[in-house]
Formats: structure tokens, C-alpha cells, sequence
């Protein structure tokens, strides 16, 4: 089969140019110079005016299977992101069974084998005593290791200094940090709730979750990396201090992810959204993401993901403060809302290109994917011009903290290793790829 992408904007490898893209099978056969003869083939797409970017690699979702059905399973939730251009995602741990054994993650990528959309692969947990278990797990198709440093949803903390020490110390592949100090959390929740019981406002999420938690436990994190040589990614920072933290340059050992919502909410949104955008770690002050936005139009910032977390309705609505789970579904408009922050003024197309999949790709050392190369596999996303506000989701919970907000362009059609996966507003029945993973960045 032989798609032909014709007169398109092509966005990657840090430049925006006008040429026709080639597709045979599953990989990109060429990419044609404007001006230049055209192959011809099964199917052309015209793309006069469109924008051509690289399928985002999510690196940060929890699409809650198995063992939540009621939040969200793989085919609803990868439907949902190949809706908005994403075509491959990583899947934390958390699920029911965690993933903390090798058996248990074999588990979850026959589940994703039979009902992802996008591609995928999954992060083993480690836990207080499982290092044997991250030891021997196959990194050539694990995208890395999570480490949760705060306890979060599904109660995975990693507490004990000597357990730390010896993942750190050992783990082959990337460390992935959930990172807000477990102490300073629980002696902020015990102020606020001697001093307000179950009445506590949702804004109380940042200073309950502070910026002082999550900077002490990232500093940890980082010291013991820089100790131990690990190769560390600190996920979801939320401070503008925690960048103090990161490496610069091109040799990096301690890199960093922000999120959608740390990237478009900050605190005052708490009076119109309440439980909604509670999350950990919380949203913070208009200067953290002012100073995160500026990292990621510097590169300060590696890679920018979702932490996509469903939960129900009911369980998000009419509960009190401590019984609220924290998660939110963000995956479906990550890609058209990077892009209006672009014409914004926070960044460019090619930034978001490359931090929400070259950059993702070159971290983890995804083999084939992230670019719009020739023999790269064909992960595309094709987006037009067009004023639209979010209203329907395809999320299994079925509500966003972005209903309402407005967008600059729509998806048309979701490339996903040479297939349409999506298109004409359809999710095509079309299954992903697992990726794999060689040298990593």
C-alpha cells in the first residue's frame, strides 16, 4: 500500500517546510522536497495548507488496565488518543495487579497487543523489595523503570533509603521519578485536616502537595543519580526551583518531563474547576508555569506528557477533599492545545514536535519513530486550521477538565505505523505496535 501526503507543512527535526510525504506499508519511503516530482500511489492525500507532524509519543499515561474498567481500559483510552495525534503511549505501573513483576508486565503487553490503538509499551514499578524483578526485565521492550517517591493512586511508594540506593545503583535502563517528599505531604494533610476536617478547598491542594515537597524529593532524586550514575527523568515537574535541577547540554544524566495541566492551569483555576484538575503533583503558581513554559521553548525541559488518569464522574464529584482521588483525562487535545499555546507565543511547531516525540524518542531510544524521516515507521498526525471548542470526549469516563476551551486545529487523519487510525472523525479499527527500545539517550 503506498499513501502519498502531498504539499504538506512538515513539521520535524526543528524545521517547518513544505514537501509530500510517501508512506509504503508501515514505514516513510520518502519525504519529496516542494517543487519536486511526486510517486505516484494508491491513495493521495492533499494537504495544501495542513500542518504534518510527527505522531506524539506520550510517555506518562495510566490508562488503568487491567483492573479499573470502570476509569477506562486500553481500547477506549487509546481511541481517545489517536483522536488527537498521539501513537504511542507508555503505561504506568499502577494498575490492578501492579506491574512490579515480570510476569505481570508480560501480562499487560499481551493485553495492549490485542486492544491498543496507538503503540505502546510499559514501565515496570519498583517496590521496596522487587529489585530482582526490575533486574531482569527485557529493556529492549520496557520503556524504563518508574520509581513512585510520594505515595500517589495505587499505593506504590518507595520509601526505604536502601531500596532506593540499590535501584538507582543498579537499574539498566532509565529511572522514572514520581517525586513530592511523603513527609512534608503528611505533615501538611495533618495541619489542614486538624484545622478543617473533611471542609478543605480544593486550592488547599497546592500548599497541601507544595512546591517544597516536590523540590526535596527531586533534589533527592537527583543526588542520587548524580551519586550513583543513574540515568534519571524526573517526571511532572511542577516548580520553577526543581529546574534548578535538571542538566543542561547534550550529555545528560538527570533530564525532565512537564505535564499538560502544570503547563495550561495554575492555582486560581481551582475556584472554577475544583476536583477536576486535582492531581499529583498539584497545579501550581502562575510563575511555576510561567517558568516551566519558558523550559520548555529552551529545552530545559525534555519531553512534555499528559499523566493522562482517568477516574468516574461520581467519583470525582460530591466528595470531600480527602476522598477525592487525584488523576485527570488529558490525552484527546494534548497535541491542538500544545499548538495554540504555540500561536500564543510560548513556543514554536517545531518545539512541540520535538518535545512531544523526537526528544521522547531520542530519551528512551525508541527505535524508528519520532521523526519524519525515510525509513522511520510511518506515526503521523495531519492537522488543519480550524476554530473549534472541546466538547465531546472519547475518554471511557466521559468528561475533560478542558470542556469548553478553545483550539486552533483539528486532527483529520492518525497515522499509526503506515495504518489510518483515525480519520473523518472515526476511530478505525486498527491496532498499534509494540515499541522497542535500543541505545537510550
Amino acid at each position: 500500500m503506498r499513501t502519498l501526503i502531498r504539499d504538506a507543512v512538515i513539521v520535524s527535526d526543528g524545521e517547518r517546510r513544505r514537501g509530500t510525504v510517501l508512506i509504503e506499508d508501515e514505514r516513510i519511503a520518502d519525504v519529496i522536497s516542494d517543487g519536486c516530482a511526486t510517486p505516484t500511489a494508491d491513495e493521495v492525500v492533499e494537504a495544501a495548507d495542513m500542518f504534518l507532524l510527527p505522531g506524539v509519543i506520550d510517555e506518562h499515561v495510566h490508562f488503568r488496565d487491567p483492573g479499573m474498567p470502570h476509569k477506562a481500559d486500553m481500547s477506549s483510552e487509546s481511541a481517545a488518543a489517536v483522536a488527537g495525534g498521539v501513537t504511542s503511549v507508555m503505561d504506568m505501573p499502577n494498575t490492578i495487579p501492579q506491574t512490579t513483576t515480570v510476569d505481570a508486565l508480560e501480562d499487560k503487553l499481551s493485553r495492549c497487543a490485542r486492544s491498543m490503538h496507538t503503540n505502546y509499551s510499559a514501565y515496570i514499578g519498583a517496590t521496596n523489595d522487587n529489585a530482582s524483578e526490575v533486574l531482569r526485565a527485557d529493556y529492549g521492550r520496557t520503556c524504563g523503570v518508574k520509581v513512585f517517591m510520594g505515595s500517589s493512586t495505587g499505593g506504590m511508594l518507595v520509601d526505604s533509603g536502601r531500596s532506593l540506593e540499590q535501584i538507582f545503583r543498579n537499574a539498566p535502563t532509565i529511572i522514572a521519578t514520581h517525586c513530592e517528599d511523603e513527609s512534608i505531604v503528611r505533615a501538611n494533610s495533618e495541619l489542614a485536616r486538624a484545622r478543617l476536617g473533611d471542609d478543605v478547598p480544593w486550592a488547599m491542594h497546592s500548599a497541601i502537595r507544595s512546591a517544597e515537597a516536590c523540590y526535596a524529593s527531586s533534589a533527592m532524586a537527583a543526588g542520587l543519580a548524580r551519586e550513583t550514575g543513574a540515568r534519571l527523568h524526573i517526571m511532572h515537574v511542577t516548580t520553577a526551583a526543581e529546574l534548578s535541577l535538571l542538566d543542561r547540554g547534550t550529555e545528560r544524566k538527570v533530564t525532565g518531563e512537564a505535564c499538560l495541566a502544570h503547563l495550561w492551569f495554575t492555582e486560581d483555576d481551582y475556584a472554577r474547576l475544583g476536583a477536576f484538575i486535582k492531581c499529583n503533583p498539584s497545579i501550581k503558581t502562575a510563575q511555576d508555569r510561567g517558568a516551566l513554559r519558558q523550559a520548555v521553548a529552551e529545552g530545559v525541559i525534555s519531553t512534555v506528557g499528559t499523566d493522562h488518569a482517568p477516574h468516574a464522574l461520581d467519583e470525582k464529584v460530591g466528595k470531600p477533599y480527602w476522598s477525592t482521588p487525584s488523576g485527570m483525562p488529558m490525552i484527546q487535545h494534548s497535541l491542538p492545545l500544545m499548538l495554540r499555546m504555540a500561536d500564543e507565543g510560548c513556543w514554536s511547531y517545531e518545539t512541540v514536535a520535538q518535545r512531544m516525540a523526537g526528544d521522547v524518542a531520542d530519551l528512551y531510544g525508541i527505535e524508528s519513530r519520532g521523526y519524519i524521516r525515510p525509513g522511520m515507521y510511518a506515526d503521523l498526525v495531519l492537522l488543519r486550521r480550524q476554530p473549534t471548542v472541546i466538547d465531546d470526549v472519547l475518554y471511557k469516563c466521559g468528561w475533560s477538565p478542558l470542556r469548553g476551551e478553545r483550539l486552533n486545529h483539528v486532527v483529520v487523519p492518525t497515522y499509526v505505523s503506515g495504518r489510518t487510525a483515525y480519520a473523518d472523525g472515526r476511530v478505525l479499527p486498527t491496532l498499534g505496535k509494540e515499541l522497542r527500545f535500543l541505545g537510550r539517550g
